[in-house]
């Protein structure tokens, strides 16, 4: 694997700003911290997830701030960085002629952040170490509410503590800082440590609290009674204990021997010159508009690291700001949002090879779901109560948005039950990129089906169509700002409940098939799946958000952040190559959604143009989140005119590159399904596959050139790309082996547990120019496009909610048709497609499109002005 490097040729400002915008993470799943590299005044910031306040009072508090203060004043030769292959961050510079170094790496195995201090003179390396416990101060927010926290640091010996309590959780928190030298003078005093004369300084620091995630800490009430009073000194000390007498060497071998077993199983390159400027300075001609494809791969991987340092077992799941936070009053209280923020920071977790990074939120889950089963009857009462169970945890369990790691919620204002559906998609993929059936039968089977309980129980029978009521597309309002007074449009059905009440209900289904399960539930979920309604088509020929939608952006905002009515696009798996004409009416809402959104918006629009194939488009998305959404230490950030760091859009833009490159949530696993032209040549390996495949793969000039299968789980293989049933394949001891085509683009065979399987000779395919300016006249029903008399024309046609497409006219040479036998009048709107293809009927084109429907002049004026005054 080439060197990624974050590197950089001044160092972080010491301010909020320069926090968020510059300084550069490290962290082990236990807590982060931030290294700015200021040489006069270190400044290494501590964040440890369970320190917490409700979100009404902060949220995610500040754990520590460690300075390291030098007498070096006139330097040159300064370099900082942060190495992705080995997460291990530095900074050198000279000063007196005097080389210095310092390096930083947080150790998972060894839950410690360990900090290493070198100068080329003998003797020349003096520092004063002095901690500062933040925002010693009750910040409440009303009278009654104590949001602050106690605490003093200490230095004895070799030794800091810092030792505290918050007020509202009865949160005991503990961090120790040892120092080790071999050579020089150690003094302790006031909580500072100065150290003088030395060669080098190794700095070991740990932290604790009393947290302990378990059930009762969601389903206690009274705040004080959350944690037991467990003073974290002894597992605190015990830690640094356990390493002091470590060479510092092997502390480091063991981080990256840890590390290395997750980040290096994945590699991308994609072909192209590496400027070899900083990485700020690349961020600066990238938003130029050059073509850097290795800046590209960094935010691609640095998705993979972030995650690796933000969600190890053993800790909670990455939240909102993953494990960092300088803030006493952070944004949205550093939570866990289930409407689609905390999905997306697993999203990355399967297809790029780090399923164990799942834990974290699997154990959080798990803790808080009987505390969710309380939370589902009561919602199951509030607005379904002749759907009640008496029967404890009859309701199953549900989750709204906001959570934290002290209390969740239930769906309601903003955003339907759905939210519960969207959660349990990680579960199925869980098992369906694994195939490990421990992991089907007890974690992914309980999830699903317990969810399927509660949502089969949100739903009611309107004329045969089972329709959630209450519900809610996330976030979407009618009124008022978003961010004052909102008032959220409310309704029955609506796209985002519906599309998850059916993937919660096909995963459980598969489940309950493949483990011989069947009970009511199974046989509840069975009778309504099929008549849930999950897409529906508009007059515009759009993804409907709302059932009683009928033009696009009559209710709601037109350009909204989410796009909670294409989650059957992705996350979910209904809308897919197999219901084209489906995918075409995701394709125009997205591109009525526009581009440019929130960070995470962006994201998700990335991911979702990805499972279209196109591409180019995911390409534009992929570009606009580094020129628009990407801070200079390449964290994501929400909006453009006020920049605010949340790393969900580094996740969701992670997983958005591996779907460029690798898709499964079809019945093959597709290839290079959406590359983009500026990606001519490279090569990726490592990335996973559904059905537990580990894939490698090379292309040349827009075309593959060799794929590689690792079959983890053995099975048949069903592979999707153009032309691949010319490949050759062969197995690792380069034996010719058969495989069964489906079509050109499709084959199929059997593979053995831990064997390669080897594909190549795949013949170049080429693909006509699609048609241009379709157009169509609503009372003859005559079309028309332009295209080239070179080339033929095929017309199909869709009608209402109509999944895929009938072909009514094929070969044709002209560049018109009319649709004379078809009558318009039943329907309430039909879409037509008209892609080219060479004359031998070879390489047909994406199609272009035009839908039609019975709206009058009257009603399209009055919707031109509706739209325009709801969208103020």
């Amino acid at each position: 694997m080439k060197e990624l490097l974050l590197n950089y040729k001044t160092s972080a400002e010491d301010s909020t700003n320069g926090w968020q915008n510059e300084s550069l993470p490290i962290g082990n799943g236990y807590f982060g911290a931030n290294i700015f590299g200021i040489v006069q005044r270190e400044r290494i910031q501590i964040t440890e997830n369970s320190l917490q306040n409700p979100g009404n009072l902060g949220g995610l508090n500040n754990f520590l701030e460690i300075y390291l203060e030098f007498d070096h004043q006139d330097t040159s030769g300064y370099e900082r960085g942060l190495s992705l292959n080995n997460a291990i961050a530095y900074c050198c510079y000279d000063c007196d002629g005097v080389h210095y170094e310092r390096e930083y790496f947080a150790s998972y195995p060894d839950k410690i952040i360990a900090v290493r201090l070198t100068a080329s003179k003998v003797g020349a390396l003096s520092f004063v170490l002095c901690p500062d416990i933040p925002y010693l101060k009750n910040y409440a927010m009303e009278p009654g509410d104590d949001g602050g926290k106690t605490g003093e640091v200490t230095s004895v010996g070799d030794t800091i503590q810092i030792k505290g309590k918050m007020l509202y959780y009865p949160i005991r928190f503990e961090g120790q800082i040892k120092v080790i030298t071999e050579t020089g003078n150690i003094e302790a005093e006031n909580g500072t440590i100065r150290v003088t004369g030395a060669d080098s300084a190794i700095l070991i620091f740990t932290a604790g609290t009393n947290y302990n995630l378990d059930s009762g800490i969601f389903l206690e009430t009274d705040p004080k009674k959350k944690l037991s009073d467990i003073d974290p000194h002894l597992k605190v000390s015990k830690t640094i204990s356990d390493v002091s007498g470590m060479d510092y060497a092997l502390l480091k071998e063991r981080h990256i021997t840890d590390y290395s077993n997750l980040f290096g199983r994945v590699s991308l390159e994609i072909d192209g010159e590496h400027p070899g400027l900083p990485t700020d300075e690349l961020l600066q001609k990238y938003r130029d508009g050059a073509a850097i494809p290795y800046l590209e791969v960094l935010f691609f991987q640095y998705g993979r690291y972030l995650l690796i340092a933000s969600s190890r077992d053993g800790g909670l799941p990455s939240n909102l700001q993953g494990i960092w936070n300088c803030h006493d009053q952070s944004p949205w209280g550093s939570g866990y949002w289930h409407n689609i923020n905390v999905q997306m920071n697993y999203w990355p977790v399967f297809n790029t090879n780090l399923q164990e990074l799942f834990k974290p939120y699997q154990d959080f889950n798990e803790a808080f779901r009987p505390c969710a089963e309380l939370m589902a009857s009561k919602y199951i009462e509030t607005y379904n109560p002749e759907n009640r169970s008496e029967e404890q945890g009859g309701c199953g369990w549900t989750i709204g948005t906001s959570s934290y790691p002290y209390k969740i919620s239930a769906p309601g204002g903003h955003s339907g039950p759905g939210t519960g559906g969207l959660t349990t998609k990680l579960f199925w993929d869980y098992y369906d990129f694994t195939r490990d059936e421990t992991i089907l039968r007890n974690v992914t089977y309980p999830a699903l089906h317990s969810m399927s309980r509660f949502l089969t129980r949100t739903v009611k029978n309107y004329e045969g169509k089972y329709l959630a009521s209450f519900s809610a597309s996330p976030e979407q309002i009618i009124n008022g700002k978003w961010r004052s007074n909102p008032q959220y449009y409310h309704t029955v059905g609506c796209a985002f409940d519906q599309q998850m009440l059916y993937e919660n209900g096909a995963d459980l289904l598969k489940a309950a098939k493949l483990l011989g399960e069947k009970d009511h539930t199974v046989d509840v979920q069975s009778e309504q799946i099929d008549n849930y309604t999950p897409v529906e088509i508009g007059w515009s020929g759009q993804i409907k958000e709302y059932s009683e939608e009928n033009l696009y952006g009559e209710i709601g905002e037109y350009k909204h952040r989410h796009i909670s009515h294409l989650v059957a696009l992705f996350p979910g798996t209904q809308i897919n190559s197999d219901t084209p004409a489906w995918l075409d009416a995701a394709k125009f809402a997205l591109n009525e959604r526009g581009d440019d959104s929130t960070g995470w918006g962006v994201a998700h629009r990335l991911n979702a143009w990805a499972r279209t194939g196109e591409g180019d488009r995911a390409y534009t998305l992929l570009r606009i989140l580094l020129e628009k959404k990407t801070m200079m230490n390449m964290w994501s950030f929400l909006w453009s005119r006020k920049p605010v760091f949340q790393i969900d859009a580094n996740f969701g833009g992670a997983a958005g590159v591996a779907e460029m490159l690798l898709q499964s949530h079809e019945t093959y696993i597709a290839i290079l399904p959406a590359i983009p032209r500026e990606w001519g040549s490279g090569s990726y390996s490592g990335l996973v596959a559904r059905g537990n495949f580990e894939v490698s793969a090379e292309w040349k000039d827009g075309c593959l050139v060799r794929i590689e299968i690792l079959s983890r789980s053995g099975g048949p293989c069903k592979l999707k790309c153009k032309n691949i049933s010319t490949a050759v394949l062969m197995d690792e001891s380069d034996g010719i082996l058969h495989f069964a085509t489906e079509t050109f683009d499709k084959i199929s065979f059997e593979t053995e547990v831990g064997m390669n399987y080897i594909l190549t000779g795949i013949k170049p395919y080429e693909t006509a120019e699609a048609p241009d300016r379709l157009q169509a006249d609503k009372k003859t029903l005559l079309l028309s496009w332009c295209g080239s008399p070179e080339l033929l024309y095929n017309v199909y046609r869709a009608v209402d909610n109509q999944p895929g497409y009938d072909i009514i006219a094929t070969g044709l040479s002209g560049t018109s048709y009319i649709d004379k036998d078809f009558d318009f009048s039943p329907y309430d709107h039909v879409t037509y497609k008209v892609p080219a293809s060479f004359k031998d009927g070879t390489g047909e084109s994406v199609g272009v499109l035009v839908s039609l429907n019975h709206a009058s002049e009257l009603y399209l004026d009055r919707y031109r002005y509706r739209i325009t005054q709801i969208n103020l």
